[in-house]
C-alpha cells in the first residue's frame, strides 16, 4: 500500500542544526510523552538508516516542510529543493516562510513553490521571531497570494505552536478557513483542543487536518478517529511527525485504530496526494 507521511524531518541538511536533532535528550524526552524511543536513525543521525526504516514501514513519500524559528531552528527552502531534486521518489517539500515579512515571504513562495519544485508554503507563525496567532491581519496578503494561484498552505495550528496554548485555539485557523476558500492544513490537527477544531473542520470543508503525533497513545485520538470515519474522511491525512514517533510503529498504530478499512487508503495518501497535487497510483 502507498503511504504518505504528512510531517516527516529526515536527518538531512539543515534539520540536523534543528533541536530535532541537535537536542537529543530533549527529543526523547518529547518521545516519552507518547511511549515511544526514538529510532536508530534518529539517535546517529543517519539517513540512510531512515530510508530503511521508511522501506519497513512502507512510507513510499514524506513530507518535508521548511522552518524559519529563533527557537527551534531553521530550515532552509533551498536545502529542500536538493532534497526533492536528489530524492524525488521519497520526498515532497513544502516551503517554510517567516510571517513576520509578507512581501519577502510571498516572493519565497514564488521562488521556490511557484517557480520550484516545491509543493506548498507553510508558516508556523506563533514560532518567529515575533509569535503570531495565524489569523493575523498581517498574515492575510500571504494566504491572498497562495488562495489566489490554489497553493496549498501548511499551518502548525497545534502542539507547541505558540508561546502558550492559546496559539493552538482553532478559533484562529478557523477564521483563515473562513477568508480563504482554498485548502488549509492543519498540522498537528489543533491539539490540543479536540472537539473544537472537529467542528471546525466540519464547518470548513477547506480545512484538512494531520494530527501526527498526537494521534499515538495520547486522549484524544478516539474523536479524531470518529471524525475521520465520517466527515472528514476526505480531508484527514496520517502523519508520524518523526522523529518523535519511529515510522513503523507510527504506521501500525494508525493502521490498527478502529477506522473503516474502507478508507484507509484515503488517510494514508489518496487524501494527500490531491493536496499535492501528486500523480499517484
Amino acid at each position: 500500500m502507498t503511504i504518505i507521511d504528512a510531517r516527516l524531518r529526515p536527518p538531512l541538511k539543515d534539520y540536523l542544526r534543528c533541536n530535532l536533532y541537535r537536542d537529543p535528550k530533549k527529543t526523547q524526552g518529547w518521545s516519552n510523552n507518547f511511549l515511544m524511543k526514538v529510532s536508530p536513525a534518529v539517535e546517529q543521525r543517519d539517513a540512510d538508516l531512515l530510508y530503511r526504516e521508511m522501506d519497513d514501514a512502507g512510507v513510499t513519500l514524506g513530507v518535508m516542510t521548511g522552518r524559519q524559528s529563533p527557537d527551534m531552528g531553521n530550515v532552509s527552502n533551498d536545502d529542500l529543493m536538493d532534497v526533492v531534486r536528489e530524492q524525488p521518489s521519497r520526498f515532497v517539500g513544502i516551503a517554510g516562510v517567516d510571517g513576520s515579512d509578507p512581501i519577502a515571504a510571498i516572493a519565497e513562495i514564488e521562488r521556490t513553490v511557484a517557480n520550484g519544485n516545491l509543493r506548498g508554503a507553510g508558516m508556523e507563525p506563533g514560532c518567529g521571531a515575533i509569535p503570531m496567532y495565524v489569523d493575523d491581519a498581517r498574515l492575510y496578503p500571504i494566504y491572498q497570494y497562495c488562495s489566489d494561484r490554489s497553493i496549498p498552505m501548511f499551518l502548525m495550528g497545534g502542539g507547541g505552536n505558540g508561546p502558550d496554548l492559546s496559539y493552538s485555539n482553532p478559533e484562529h485557523i478557523d477564521r483563515v478557513c473562513r477568508d480563504f476558500p482554498k485548502v488549509v492544513v492543519n498540522m498537528h490537527g489543533s491539539y490540543p483542543w479536540v472537539p473544537q477544531v472537529l467542528f471546525s473542520c466540519m464547518c470548513r470543508p477547506n480545512m484538512y487536518l494531520a494530527p501526527d503525533m498526537y494521534m499515538y497513545n495520547m486522549p484524544g485520538a478516539a474523536d479524531y478517529v470518529t471524525a475521520a470515519n465520517g466527515f472528514l474522511r476526505d480531508r484527514f491525512l496520517f502523519g508520524s511527525g518523526y522523529p518523535y514517533i519511529p515510522l513503523k510503529q507510527a504506521v501500525d498504530l494508525f493502521v490498527a485504530m478502529p477506522f473503516d478499512r474502507s478508507i484507509l487508503p484515503n488517510l494514508l495518501y489518496k487524501n494527500m496526494a490531491r493536496v499535492l497535487k501528486l500523480d499517484v497510483d
